[in-house]
């Protein structure tokens, strides 16, 4: 089992950029691949980014391709989302999630673990 607690939301204007971090309980943090969704208010929690476990194999949402830029430590038991050139649109709930099975996914009822989530606004 894995606890992921999520940090780094805030208040920022479109363009700007912000840095989250996912920073994950346990030892076996490297045998997860873990993911990026975010869910808008009245909206269904849809995926931005995944990673493998070793950090080479990303995959990314068409929305935020080119913007943001998933990766991770395994040292220090945490992943982290670069947002770069923010848009109102971008504004939600950010949540990391780890997924136990093998292979890439970018659905939500396929990651085991979730954390709480953080803000992000972006105002235009």
């Amino acid at each position: 089992q894995v606890q992921l607690v999520e940090s780094g939301g805030g208040l920022v204007q479109a363009g700007d950029s912000l840095r989250l971090s996912c920073a994950a309980s346990g030892r076996t943090f490297s045998s997860y691949r873990m993911g990026w969704f975010r869910q808008a208010p009245g909206k269904e929690r849809v995926f931005i980014a995944t990673i493998g476990r070793s950090g080479i194999s990303t995959d990314y949402a068409e929305s935020v391709k080119g913007r943001f830029t998933i990766s991770r430590d395994n040292a220090k038991n945490t992943v982290y989302l670069q947002m770069n050139n923010l848009k109102p649109e971008d504004t939600a709930v950010y949540y990391c999630a780890a997924r136990t099975a093998w292979g890439t996914s970018n659905r939500v009822n396929e990651y085991d673990y979730w954390g709480q989530g953080t803000q992000v606004t972006v105002s235009s």
